[in-house]
Parts: C-alpha cells; structure tokens; sequence
C-alpha cells in the first residue's frame, strides 16, 4: 500500500550514537544535552530567537495561549486540524470561527474583523498545508484591534515568506514534530517567539512553573521533550535539505501532469512552500469519494484534510455556516507525498488520479465560493 505519508527515519548508526550518549550520562529529561542542542540548532536553522521544545504540538498550543493570557474568544479558522480549535476550548477560551479564503484556504482577514466581538483577545491562524496566512493583514487587523496573533505552523516548518521564517510573524507560532511531519521528534512539538519575556513566561510553563529548586512561580505543565525524542530530532535535521528537496521534486511532478485535472492551492505571494502535503480539490464530494475508492483499488492510500469543516462540530459550539470552509472541506484529498515514494509509485497515482478525473472535467468549473460566502 503506498501511504499519505511514510515517517522519515534519520540514519541508524547514528541515532544508536545518540543513544549510547544517553545511556552513559543517564540523563533522560528535563532539559537534558540533546534538547539544548537540538533548540540551539533549530533556532539557528528557522533564524528565529526563541524555540522551546515541547512533547507534543498541541500542548504547544495550550501553554502559547496561556503564556499569553487569552480569555473570552478567539477568532480562528474553521478548515484546520481539530487541535487548533479544540486547544483553545480545553483554555476556557471560545472559538469563533471566521471562513477562508477561496483559493488559499487559509483563514480570510475579510472574514476575520466581520468576527471579532467584544470578548475577543486574540487570532489564531493555521498556515494550511504550510501555506503562509496573510500575515501582513491579519497583524495590521491585530494591532489595530489590540488583539494578540498565534500561528498554529503544524504543517510550516522550513516555510519562509518575504525572506525569512514564516514562523516570525505573529506573538507566538507553534510547530508540530510528530511522526507524520517532515521534520519530526517521534512525537514532540515547539513553541517559537521573538519576545524575550513570552519565552521566560513559556519556559516556566512547560515544566510546572517551577524556577528553581526552591522556587514556584505560578500553575505550570509537564510539557518538555525527553533525550530520546531530541536524539531524533537531530538526526533528522543533519537530513532536512535532501528531505526538502525530494518532497519539491514530486510536487513539480504531480503539478506538472495534475494541474489540468483538479484544482490546487493558491501559494501566498512572496513564499517559500515546504510541500508538507500535497492536496487537490475535487469538483464535488461524489467525485472525490470516486478517487479515494480508485486510489485504494489500485494500493494508495490518500487522505481527507481536514474534514469535517470545525464549525459543523457540536462540542465547538457550531454558529454561522462557514460557507467556504464546508465546501472545501468536503472536496480535498491528500495524495501520497514523501521522501523515498518511487517514480513508479508516483505514477500510479498520478495516472489514477487522471483516469477518474478527466471524465467530465473539461465541462466541470470550480464553484466560485466567492460569490457564495
């Protein structure tokens, strides 16, 4: 079965080297040699000024809006992971959903001020597929609104917009390190910020809030990353490029014979992608659920991200149809894309996805959800 994706495992002999190191020091957690490493490395490699590593991305997010003092709601994007909304209901704070942008997919600033409400204290913002948000807008709607501006960057590591880390915009961006992602830590997470006071307060927040052996400075979590999980980490770091650019040349490929066939992302202007994933946008659900079922005939194994739209979910307090979202959300699927997946692998899927698509799709045209939203 070819898969969405295959983890990418860092070079063996090296990692028993990591771990041997491990062993010796006896030194398993709470900030142990690997984890600073592997911070100093990141932080020199996204040139940003503060990383803080944690177990997982979603309490990434938890400890972000904590750190800083989020209440009431906060205005987000309805076509995102679960975690992104579902962190912030576990805070106490009240997701607004505001619908997305047509041909970027990302949350739309238009949408974004029409939502704000008096409780607001903040946007939160999923660079999609690791598609920059249009983050020069959404901070001018912020400072204006004195809201703050958390990025969840799951899917954005390596992005870069207008030169540099797409993970510098916003108070704080999160990243996620699970297995599934390009750059990964087994399971793991980061908290990224420029702020130097942000970061003392994320660094208490992440282990209990203790300061000291003495001292306890206020509530606190178990957040951090064990030696082991780090060890990965720099492995798959010492890789990153090579992974980077096998995952560009398949995309080129997929684009290349797929564009005439499905509809894509719009990349934002001015950006550097890091093809995490690959989606296609179907013509309708019908036909997407036809390719998923030839796909799987033929051994592939696509995905649906991210279905269903949030703002149809009970628990998150459903209002306002996100017109935009929903249809999208019934309409994407993610092919197979990762480091390693063989040119014949690539067009299997590449001739699957033609065979069920080109009926019909010179008469088909997209729905232009502009007009609908």
């Amino acid at each position: 079965m070819i898969n969405v994706t295959k983890t990418y495992l860092g070079d063996i002999d090296k990692f028993k080297t990591y771990v041997e190191g491990i062993y010796s020091r006896g030194w398993l957690t709470n900030h142990g040699p690997l984890v600073c490493e592997l911070e100093q490395r990141l932080k020199d490699y996204l040139g940003v000024k503060h990383v803080i590593l944690t177990n997982n991305g979603t309490l990434a997010l938890q400890v972000a809006y904590r750190a800083l003092g989020l209440s009431g709601s906060a205005v987000t994007t309805p076509f995102s992971f679960v975690a992104t909304s579902s962190s912030l209901q576990w805070e106490g704070i009240r997701p607004i959903f505001a619908d997305i942008d047509a041909q970027t997919w990302n949350i739309s600033p238009e949408h974004i001020e029409s939502r704000i409400v008096s409780d607001t204290t903040a946007i939160v913002g999923t660079h999609v597929f690791g598609n920059p948000c249009a983050v020069e807008r959404i901070e001018e709607i912020a400072r204006r609104r004195n809201l703050k501006v958390v990025y969840d960057g799951a899917h954005a590591f390596a992005v870069r917009h207008a030169g540099q880390s797409v993970l510098n915009w916003g108070d704080i961006s999160t990243l996620s390190f699970h297995a599934t992602k390009l750059f990964h830590t087994i399971e793991g997470g980061a908290i990224i910020t420029n702020d130097d006071e942000l970061a003392r307060r994320v660094h208490l927040l992440c282990n209990f809030g203790i300061v000291d052996v003495d001292k306890i400075d206020g509530i606190g979590i178990n957040a951090k990353l064990n030696e082991f999980s780090a060890a990965m980490g720099l492995c798959i770091l010492d890789d990153i490029e090579n992974i980077l650019e096998q995952r560009a040349e398949i995309a080129h490929r997929y684009t290349t014979r797929l564009g005439d066939y499905v509809d894509l992302q719009k990349p934002e202007d001015d950006s550097q992608l890091n093809n995490s994933y690959y989606p296609i946008a179907l013509s309708d659900e019908q036909q997407l659920l036809r390719l998923r079922s030839a796909l799987n005939t033929n051994g592939i194994n696509p995905r649906r991200y991210f279905y269903p739209s949030l703002d149809t979910l009970e628990y998150l307090q459903p209002q306002a149809a996100q017109t935009a979202s929903r249809s999208l959300s019934e309409r994407v699927l993610c092919l197979p894309i990762y480091p390693g997946l063989q040119l014949e692998d690539q067009e299997r899927v590449i001739n699957t996805v033609i065979a069920e698509c080109s009926l019909g799709r010179a008469a088909y045209r997209a729905p232009n959800l502009a007009q609908v939203i």
